[in-house]
């Protein structure tokens, strides 16, 4: 079996072996990074492979799949002229975090924790609960309180174990990582395991895929804690590295209005968080993120590839819905976020793509 790659901290640089349990920095108690540069295949020799986000085998830091549900290679749709949609929603569980899912399950089997925790608003928890019963491992879930009702039933429909936290996403993510400290345990974090980001970048190997080697102008995420944005990044970086694009995309990042300490940084011009965020009710849940915990990697993602921030009030999300609905996409209120920051005119002409994340059926309609 190939040894796991060492993970190390991106702000100063503290390494921990691949093999252990421990899910964060043991200096600053940040997330980790994988030491894993790989150059993904060509266009010609991706054909005949399996139909699954494993197909990119050679970019994976993991090998072939013991607890795969199909995921990944999800349809990619024009929704108006240069604005195409890719349907995440289509995924195991219904959602785009099946991406990372999957990789932090196959990990867990290697290093064999009696116990997973996960901490999510909903999507993230939904899908490691999904792959932990595939891979018949035993997982709690941390959730907010106020989480969708049939995010709950489909969490605890997989097996998991719920444990509502009395607080906000930011209370849950501490009540979790405290439980994390208890020896024999897998924290399957969507924001400091950086295996989860190795998953979400498959995203972007498949545009580059579907649009015949070459991506858009401009690539549109959603951005809470930024999984998707930084496995964006690390896709760009290596086609890019490889000679397989010759020119980066724009990130373009998104948050709701109302919960946007991301957005705020960027107006401000700094490199970090700014002040305080309060938590505040938004219908975009997934990415109402007050001190996202890998936001200088983030903002300096955007930064590099001469993106932006964007964000969309609560009129435009529950717009937003409805007009994707009006065209056969029935898309949570977290997952139509892109497509009502850019389906104004916002991007000049230029070709993009939205990511539609999550399914409607999880959240319902947002209403006034």
């Amino acid at each position: 079996m190939t040894p796991l790659p060492d993970r190390f901290c991106p702000a100063d640089g503290t390494r921990v072996p691949g093999g252990s349990l421990d899910w964060c920095c043991p200096v600053c108690r940040g997330p980790l990074d994988l030491d894993f540069a790989p150059t993904p295949a060509p266009l010609t020799s991706l054909t005949g492979r399996m139909n699954s986000l494993w197909r990119y085998t050679e970019c994976l830091p993991l090998a072939a799949p013991t607890v795969s549900l199909g995921e990944g290679r999800t349809p990619l749709v024009e929704l108006r002229g240069g604005i195409s949609a890719k349907l995440d929603f289509l995924m195991p569980t219904l959602s785009f975090k099946d991406r990372g899912a999957v990789l932090l399950a196959e990990l867990a089997l290697r290093l064999g924790p009696r116990q997973v925790i996960a901490d999510s608003s909903g999507n993230a928890g939904t899908a490691i609960a999904a792959y932990c019963a595939r891979a018949t491992l035993p997982c709690t879930v941390y959730v907010p309180e106020d989480t969708s009702p049939k995010k709950l039933e489909q969490i605890e429909a997989h097996g998991a174990r719920v444990h509502l936290v009395d607080g906000d996403r930011e209370a849950t993510a501490r009540a979790a990582r405290e439980a994390a400290d208890l020896p024999g345990t897998f924290y399957a974090s969507h924001v400091f395991n950086p295996y989860f980001l190795h998953g979400t970048k498959t995203y972007v190997h498949e545009l580059w895929e579907d649009l015949g080697g070459r991506l858009p102008d401009v690539i549109v995420v959603p951005v809470g804690n930024g999984t998707l944005l930084l496995g964006a990044a690390l896709a760009v970086a290596e086609l890019h590295g490889a000679g397989l694009i010759d020119r980066r995309p724009a990130l373009y990042a998104v948050q709701a209005a109302a919960v946007a300490p991301l957005a705020h940084a960027w107006a401000e011009g700094a490199d970090d968080l700014v002040g305080v965020t309060p938590s505040a009710p938004t219908f975009a849940e997934g990415i109402a993120i007050p001190r996202p915990p890998r936001a200088r990697q983030i903002l300096r993602a955007v930064r590099d590839s001469g993106g932006t921030f964007l964000t969309v009030t609560e009129d435009q999300i529950r717009h937003a819905q409805r007009d994707l609905a009006s065209r056969g996409l029935y898309v949570e209120s977290t997952g139509v976020a892109c497509w009502a920051a850019v389906r104004e005119g916002v991007l000049g002409g230029r070709t993009a793509v939205v990511p539609l994340c999550g399914a409607g059926v999880k959240t319902g309609l947002a209403r006034e």
